[in-house]
């Protein structure tokens, strides 16, 4: 796309550098990008109507078109139904930029591109259009703030979305659906709804039922999680007991996404249906949906979605990663680096916990391990480790986040 710089196109507009600048800063211009400090404009960018005219309250009216999904994220729509086809799926919203903008941005974030996904989450919020539009745009920018471990800039997202003008009770659903999405980014889920926590998504439009089904599977695993480290409390379910049922419930929602063409939907949950196998220790089976999952995310260069997934899957996303692409896998473990620093730091403003980043991967699963009240013995079998060699690691971890043995769990 060819670009032309602020004081071209104020001299062809006919107004001043400075006013050009401003609407470029209040996301007025389409497609108007920030490279350094300085404002590009596509070249054949149309100048935007005076906001004071009738003709501007008659534009408005006209150009702020629906999303082509009602849904927060797009991106596990079917619009993205082949892998290595996001150019040309981006391609078939040019009529619709503000869907277009989303969209493209959505891609990036699956990209690990976050500079582009914070520009158009802030283009989206600031010009105020659509319902759709708002929402998904504060969610964009609750996850650029994970990935920087910006506070501020998280909770502005979620006033963002719960301030989106819904009109009815589905609407209103849509936004607490999306808070609950963030959330589960960080694995807070104790606020999650009733209507959540049973996976009854009735007032849900269909077009949303592939990111509820994505987060919902989220949100087990969180469970899980928490029953496994006795974070959290189920009636006559311990330990890993309720992480061994999780499968049964995801791989239904896999083959949906198969039959649904929603590509992005299934590597999110087949990733994480591998953590649930992992845990379990039913590695042959998180390999198989690893592999899937990487063969439908490398066309397009999903490393975020990757990156994302290094926390929980370790050294077994490594290995198949690497078999497969090891120039890949050097891309997502430059973004993991960054993404698990800001994402440590963001958790422990936000929930109070002290979670360490600077553990290594073996530290990682032993520290997970000892959570879920393994011994030493059981977890050097787990991790073909000698006891000597784990009871090292937990003085290590110890050393590392000052918390003892039984409060591990706080820094998962």
């Amino acid at each position: 796309m060819d670009y032309l710089k602020i004081d071209e196109v104020a001299a062809k507009w006919g107004i001043s550098p400075r006013r050009l600048q401003t609407l470029c800063a209040q996301g007025k211009i389409d497609g108007a990008t920030r490279f350094g400090r300085a404002w590009m404009i596509p070249k054949d960018t149309p100048k935007p109507t005076d906001g004071r005219t009738k003709a501007a309250r008659i534009e408005k009216i006209t150009t702020d078109m629906p999303m082509p999904r009602k849904t927060p994220v797009l991106r596990m729509t079917n619009l993205y139904h082949t892998p290595g086809c996001a150019e040309k799926a981006i391609a078939t919203l040019s009529d619709n930029y503000e869907a277009q903008t989303l969209f493209a941005a959505e891609i990036a974030y699956a990209r690990g591109q976050i500079d582009k996904v914070y520009d158009s989450a802030n283009y989206l919020l600031q010009k105020h259009s659509g319902f759709y539009a708002v929402i998904s745009g504060g969610m964009l920018l609750a996850q650029c703030a994970i990935w920087r471990g910006d506070l501020q800039m998280w909770r502005k997202a979620k006033i963002h979305i719960s301030e989106a003008n819904a009109k009815d009770d589905r609407e209103r659903e849509i936004i607490t659906l999306t808070i609950c999405a963030v959330d589960s980014m960080l694995y807070h889920v104790k606020d999650f709804p009733d209507w959540f926590k049973i996976g009854c998504f009735e007032l849900l439009h269909k077009d949303s039922l592939p990111a509820a089904k994505v987060y919902y599977a989220k949100y087990l695993y969180a469970a899980g999680h928490g029953v496994a480290s006795k974070t959290a409390e189920l009636e006559g379910i311990s330990g890993l007991a309720l992480m061994g049922l999780l499968p049964a419930t995801i791989e239904p929602m896999i083959s949906q996404a198969m039959a649904d063409n929603t590509v992005i939907a299934e590597i999110c949950l087949r990733l994480t249906c591998a953590v649930t196998y992992h845990f379990t220790k039913n590695d042959s089976q998180a390999i198989r949906h690893i592999d899937r999952a990487l063969a439908l995310a490398l066309p397009d260069k999903f490393y975020g979605i990757l990156a994302e997934y290094c926390r929980t899957l370790g050294d077994l996303l490594e290995q198949r990663l690497k078999a497969v692409d090891e120039e890949a896998w050097e891309e997502v473990s430059h973004l993991y680096a960054g993404y698990v620093q800001n994402w440590a730091k963001l958790n422990s403003q936000i929930t109070g916990r002290q979670v360490i980043a600077n553990l290594s991967k073996q530290q990682r699963e032993v520290a997970r391990l000892a959570a879920f009240k393994l011994s030493d013995a059981e977890i050097g079998t787990r991790l073909h480790m000698s006891i000597s060699g784990v009871k090292q690691a937990i003085r290590t971890i110890k050393q590392k986040s000052g918390l003892d043995r039984d409060d591990f769990a706080a820094i998962l």
